[in-house]
């Protein structure tokens, strides 16, 4: 073996992880908000939590980006450290799935069939395939399925190179001199540990030591340490993605490198204290690759049986070895990890974007509470929320730009674009929340009330505008197209009533029922109440156009009011009855009114 072979067993290491790397994010994008979906049906079951973690392991082809994942979402509060555990668990046995993938390399036959499922006989077919589908179609999933069978193909291509190089240590003297050091079964848990920790990939260190096993050179008793060791280094990930976090976050790290460890000590007791009484006669004998694969599944599945039952002690050890400190422990509002997988991420800021939703919700319906109850506990909670709501908006709005700057899916890019249109009418709807809060303060201030009649025609707009508010929340937490396409209505319907009260309030101003002072404040809340409405408007848009990417607002609104259409004229009909205006005697009726209760909607933005 020369300099050249070693450069092509870098050369192959190299293909090795880029295919990995490709595949796995390809994956990941198509997987999208499904993995974040699917991580949050987490239960106390453990055993749940072990399927699932196996599962998406499987799914992405990477136990790094699970064990990160999993920090991310316990650093952004999304999980708790005890539901990580059984995921970590199944992610060690997910990720054998690549050792007997490569394991299939060493099939010896003269069947045909048989020999096709030597992966690197077909991959150069799926290779094709996936060239074919990433320059060929315009659907970004197919792009994304290709990605995958070209990653694929590369990692095969990594390993043949891995293989190729490796073969002339077989009649090498040095390298099997070399090897008797690893006869020592500490020695070959630590080489395996700081290499899988220097590529940061069991998956690669694995292909390594199977095509060093095809040498023929590799025993049982060298081999099995190495794969124990393979399996700690590749919770050096893990630490690194800790580092910055707070430290339930740095608490998912520990359990999975304790979980490695524990297993690993367990492991070397059991199998050396046996060979020492029984004498296995394997020890000396040659390991193939998928007897490698073999040995690293059956490593993962007997530690995650033996340590299952004592999930609770392992979140202990985890506890006591990462303590709390007098320091206040931030939270990351949106952890930076999460963007390895953006899937999760845009996924996650939805789930933030909901949350946004209620509160602004419940801003509103704080402050129209506000006047006609006046509670100062009540403001500071209004101005709290506000403070959060501001918050949201920057944090997920710098975020978003992030993500998107990332591989997306089509569905994942259509809901970047709906939150960041989104999440400025929640603030802007906040705002308007503070505003009313700041009518009501000044009617608590200088002990002023609308006259019954004023304070009437304002119960009826409020229920127009908090069912408005309702509506636009549940349909675009819902994403429902069939419920926003309600809300057009009732924001038609708010501004006629806003039209309406102004001109009853200038009619009992002129007859000095009412002062200017609180007519002052009545357009305020009128200004308000339909500005809320149009951001509910904004939002049931921005819900329709999800569904029809090729919808126009503008025109959408203009057609829906101008175009005669008739659903939208019986809704609008049907919400003028629901929110009509108590009656006034005609004899005090303002002049204007005939104009003002035109059936025909005006375009109001």
């Amino acid at each position: 073996m020369d300099i050249f072979s070693i450069f092509t067993l870098c050369g192959g290491l190299a293909f090795f992880l880029y295919g990995m790397n490709v595949m796995s994010s390809s994956l990941e994008k198509i997987a999208g908000g499904r993995l974040e979906r699917t991580l949050k049906k987490m239960t106390s079951n453990p055993f749940k939590s072990l399927l699932l973690g196996a599962g998406i392991t499987i799914a992405i082809q990477s136990s790094s980006a699970m064990t990160v994942m999993l920090v991310g979402l316990v650093n952004s509060g999304v999980m708790e450290l005890g539901q990580t555990i059984g995921v970590i668990m199944g992610s060690n046995i997910g990720t054998t799935l690549t050792a007997w993938i490569l394991a299939l390399t060493g099939i010896e036959s003269e069947s045909v069939w048989m020999n096709l499922l030597k992966p690197e006989n077909f991959s150069p077919l799926l290779a094709l395939i996936g060239i074919i589908l990433i320059m060929g179609s315009k659907k970004q999933r197919r792009r994304d399925i290709g990605r995958i069978m070209v990653g694929f193909a590369v990692l095969m291509y990594g390993m043949e190179l891995m293989k190729d190089a490796v073969s002339p240590l077989a009649d090498s003297p040095q390298f099997s001199s070399i090897l008797t050091a690893f006869n020592n079964p500490l020695l070959g848990v630590l080489v395996g540990a700081v290499f899988t920790g220097i590529i940061q990939s069991s998956a690669a260190s694995v292909g390594i030591l199977q095509a060093l096993a095809l040498t023929g050179s590799i025993t049982y008793g060298m081999a099995i340490p190495i794969i124990m060791g393979q399996n700690i280094g590749t919770c050096v990930t893990a630490l690194l993605s800790s580092i910055g976090v707070n430290r339930n976050a740095k608490r998912v790290a520990v359990v999975h490198i304790s979980f490695n460890i524990i297993g690993t000590v367990v492991c070397l007791i059991l199998f050396y204290g046996g060979g020492t009484i029984f004498h296995f006669a394997i020890m000396d004998q040659a390991i193939n690759a998928v007897n490698i694969a073999l040995c690293h599944s059956i490593f993962n599945i007997f530690t995650t049986a033996l340590l299952l039952p004592f999930s609770k002690q392992l979140e202990r050890i985890a506890v006591l070895l990462v303590r709390n400190d007098t320091k206040n422990d931030s939270v990351a509002f949106l952890d930076s990890r999460l963007l390895r997988t953006p899937g999760v991420a845009i996924s996650e800021c939805a789930s933030l974007a909901g949350q946004m939703a209620d509160l602004a919700q419940e801003n509103v319906k704080l402050a129209i509470a506000q006047l006609t109850s006046f509670q100062p506990a009540r403001e500071s909670e209004i101005e709290a929320n506000e403070e959060k709501l501001d918050i949201y908006e920057d944090h997920l709005g710098h975020y978003l730009v992030e993500a998107s700057r990332k591989g997306l899916s089509t569905e994942n890019s259509r809901t970047t674009s709906k939150l960041l249109h989104s999440i400025g009418d929640f603030e802007r709807i906040g705002d308007h929340a503070k505003n009313i809060l700041d009518s009501a303060r000044e009617l608590h201030e200088k002990d002023l009330t609308f006259s019954p009649e004023a304070q009437q025609e304002l119960d009826v707009l409020t229920r127009a505008v908090t069912d408005i508010l309702s509506t636009a929340t549940e349909a675009y937490k819902a994403n429902d197209a069939a419920l926003a396409v309600t809300v057009e209505p009732l924001e038609e319907t708010i501004d006629q009533l806003s039209e309406e009260i102004r001109l009853r309030h200038i009619h009992r101003l002129q007859q000095g029922v009412c002062t200017i002072q609180m007519g002052f404040i009545l357009s305020d809340l009128l200004t308000n109440y339909e500005r809320i409405g149009d951001h509910c408007s904004n939002l049931a848009i921005c819900v329709i156009e999800t569904q029809d990417k090729d919808l126009n607002p503008h025109e959408y609104l203009h057609d829906l009011k101008r175009g005669g259409n008739s659903d939208f004229s019986v809704s609008f009909q049907s919400a003028l009855s629901r929110y009509a205006l108590p009656p006034i005697p005609p004899a005090a009726a303002p002049k204007a009114e005939e104009e003002a209760v035109s059936q025909e909607p005006a375009m109001t933005h």
